[in-house]
């Protein structure tokens, strides 16, 4: 019997800095939007607009029903938002006031 050869790719820091490097070198709207359409289907793109709205409307400070009631989001997902918040900058660094 012989073994399949595992063909899993292991993803390493420089394959990350990689991805860094091309969001950074998007110049526009336009080329984001291109790219986005391209990289992720169109669930994966509504999901990270669903959790930047939640972190938005968290940050006006907005409870957890509040939320979910304005958006449909589950609360695992808003959980997962909500601790980055708390102890991320990202949602921060972007959503500065």
């Amino acid at each position: 019997m012989n073994k399949k050869e595992d063909k899993t790719y292991t993803i390493s820091n420089t394959d990350y800095q990689n991805l860094y490097k091309v969001f950074l070198s998007i110049k526009n709207e336009k080329e984001l939007k291109a790219f986005l359409e391209d990289l992720c289907t169109k669930k994966e793109v509504e999901s990270f607009v669903l959790r930047l709205k939640a972190a938005q409307i968290l940050l006006e400070g907005e409870t957890y029903e509040e939320v979910i009631d304005k958006i449909s989001i589950s609360s695992t997902t808003l959980a997962r938002v909500s601790k980055a918040l708390k102890y991320g900058t990202g949602y921060k660094n972007v959503l500065k006031k």
